[in-house]
């Protein structure tokens, strides 16, 4: 078999999204218990408007899920502990060989390096629940990653971050090399482009230590775009200038030198618990579509929307309010996760 990960641009069968359920996204209070629900129902009512949605539900959260989400929205109950799906949940392949053979990928989940809040019991098996919904073939993978630490232009390129993989709190044992060639087997890659590390906010507690789909982005073959921090009293400034350089310099697997778009950070720079990681580049593509952050600032929103829009043309840009998916350690990209079409060319 010769299994690649495809663009996120390839069309889409469906997005997959978690509904989220008792544990540490939600909250100790019944704010931000309300707003973690508002803000996940909102993003999958937003994508549904492009294409269909799925989305696991634990037992327990099915009558509010119900009440919540579009009723275009297809749901599937089975125990839930972790609801950023991307991280924890299936990383869908294809294979080359076999026209229409769909492929899941299932790597080993820890809770972002073990962390002691972590929870990944349930969320380890959901991977493969997924896979006997598509009536995909499942890839077993003994690596610790998650869907949020890689990137990938469908042609062989993978983005990634030095401080996950090779993460001695996720992969003791491993050094690029091995990475690369688990990578190759599983997603079929062909050149990885090494980010020294991730944003400042990404390596608190809640953090994932250096997520790449909170810094940049492939949009086409041979095209990126990189979050800029364009302040100087935010620690980002100086990381997303060390980025920039990294992918500007940097080639991909055909061998073509990256064009790297600047997409700039909103202009906030603190919340209630220190610098913020507001990022644009964590968006997700749908079918004719881009689901973009929104963060409060209707012109720091509308310029995103309108890079985004000439970085993926022909889809349109919609704003989904981000800024409580953030403050729980994540954004859109990462509660998310788009199923290719196994009939496209």
């Amino acid at each position: 078999m010769n299994w690649r990960m495809p663009s996120e641009t390839h069309p889409h069968e469906r997005t997959w999204m978690a509904f989220p359920h008792e544990g540490p996204v939600l909250g100790g209070s019944e704010e931000s218990r309300t707003k973690t629900y508002g803000a996940w129902a909102d993003v999958a009512n937003a994508i549904a408007d492009f294409e269909p949605v799925a989305m696991l539900v634990d037992p327990s959260e099915l009558r509010l899920a119900r009440a919540m989400l579009s009723s275009e929205i297809e749901l599937f109950e089975t125990a839930i502990d972790e609801c950023w799906l991307r991280d924890h949940g299936p990383t869908f392949v294809i294979d080359e060989e076999r026209p229409g053979q769909l492929g899941v990928v299932d790597w080993v989940f820890n809770g972002w390096g073990a962390h002691a809040w972590s929870r990944w019991e349930h969320a380890n098996q959901n991977a493969g629940f997924v896979a006997d919904l598509v009536r995909a073939t499942r890839i077993t993978s003994m690596m610790v990653n998650e869907g949020g630490g890689i990137h990938v232009d469908g042609e062989g390129t993978v983005l990634l971050t030095e401080t996950v993989q090779l993460d001695p709190r996720r992969n003791p044992y491993a050094d690029k090399e091995r990475i690369e060639a688990e990578l190759a087997r599983t997603i079929g890659s062909t050149k990885a482009i090494w980010l020294p590390r991730g944003l400042a906010r990404d390596y608190a507690d809640f953090g994932t230590s250096g997520h790449v789909d909170i810094l940049a982005a492939i949009t086409s073959p041979g095209h990126v775009l990189v979050h800029v921090q364009t302040n100087p009293e935010h620690p980002d400034y100086e990381v997303s200038q060390q980025l920039h350089d990294v992918l500007s310099n940097a080639t991909d697997a055909a061998g073509r030198q990256l064009q790297v778009t600047a997409l700039p950070a909103p202009a906030t720079l603190r919340d209630e618990e220190g610098f913020v990681d507001y990022s644009y580049v964590n968006h997700a593509v749908v079918n004719d579509g881009i689901i973009a952050c929104g963060f409060g600032e209707p012109t720091s929103d509308a310029r995103a929307r309108e890079i985004l829009e000439a970085a993926y043309p022909g889809r349109r840009a919609v704003t989904v309010e981000a800024r409580h998916i953030f403050a729980q350690g994540g954004g859109i990209h990462c509660i998310t996760q788009q199923q290719p079409r196994v009939d496209a060319a």
